[in-house]
């Protein structure tokens, strides 16, 4: 069969008997475009890490050696470098995820925050990622996780989270039987633009509130907690979301530290969180 010219994209072939016939095609690369304006590149964990500004807020993504079909990503809402290897993120990079983290600072996942997550989710999708990362919630990361997804939950395929806050009168308010922080508790009012307490306190958008938007889409959640965390008391918390998503009928696995506190977070051997994720998180699930 010999080729002879392009025509609307296809290759136009002369066959056996002289007619012209179409070849396939290769189909395209499904590699992501990470080259982006103004980037540095240095290397996170052993793998290539595209560093840049997105709406002015530092911005990253590593890359994979070998990413896997789909492009799946894990994306770090807080605390991208604590605990790190403990937190799953590096072997999800040597599974195949791209892993990527955006600066919104320290705004407990409040509405602005989560619009700036949103156009930064849409960017990397365009580039090439997949349409449903992998969420990872450290501590008020988990926050950030939750309140996303209950927003965009058609943007979500897992949420990990890790002593997570999941209700904000817990940590920062302090209103039951944790600590508390008077200073983030006031950042929070402000950065959710409640008028004042009493608003917060009749808030229903807290993840513990939020759970039955997240079942219905079918988003697969782990946890991992510290029993004996008296920051985060998990009965406030962590608890309260197994207990409620279980109701709901929704996926999740539930890892207990028994004598653990708040610190560390992760796990020795974060192959199970690692496997839940690559398993929820893949395109085709």
């Amino acid at each position: 069969m010999r080729c002879l010219l392009l025509v609307f994209g296809l290759l136009a072939c002369l066959g056996p008997a002289g007619a012209l016939v179409a070849a396939p095609v290769a189909a395209p690369s499904a590699t992501a475009d990470l080259v982006f304006p103004g980037e540095t590149i240095d290397t996170w964990h052993g793998h290539v890490r595209h560093r840049f500004l997105f709406e002015g807020k530092p911005a990253w993504v590593v890359e994979p050696e070998t990413p896997l079909p789909g492009n799946p990503w894990s994306w770090c809402m807080m605390f991208p470098d604590a605990f790190t290897e403990r937190c799953a993120a590096p072997q999800l990079v040597t599974a195949g995820f791209h892993h990527a983290f955006l600066d919104v600072g320290n705004t407990f996942g409040g509405p602005d925050a989560v619009a700036r997550l949103a156009a930064f989710h849409a960017e990397l999708v365009r580039r090439g990622l997949a349409a449903k990362p992998a969420l990872i919630g450290i501590s008020r990361g988990g926050l950030y996780a939750h309140r996303f997804a209950a927003d965009h939950p058609d943007d979500v395929a897992v949420i990990y989270g890790d002593a997570a806050v999941c209700d904000f009168k817990s940590w920062p308010g302090g209103k039951g039987k944790g600590k508390g922080s008077p200073k983030d508790w006031a950042a929070c009012l402000e950065a959710y633009h409640f008028p004042d307490e009493a608003a917060a306190l009749a808030y229903r958008g807290n993840p513990i509130d939020t759970l039955p938007t997240l079942a219905k889409a079918g988003i697969a959640l782990v946890h991992v907690v510290g029993d004996v965390d008296d920051v985060v008391p998990p009965a406030e918390n962590g608890l309260l979301i197994e207990e409620r998503y279980r109701q709901l009928g929704g996926t999740i696995e539930f890892i207990h530290k028994p004598d653990c506190g708040h610190h560390p977070h992760g796990l020795e051997d974060p192959t199970p969180i690692v496997d839940f994720i690559v398993e929820h998180a893949s395109p085709a699930h």
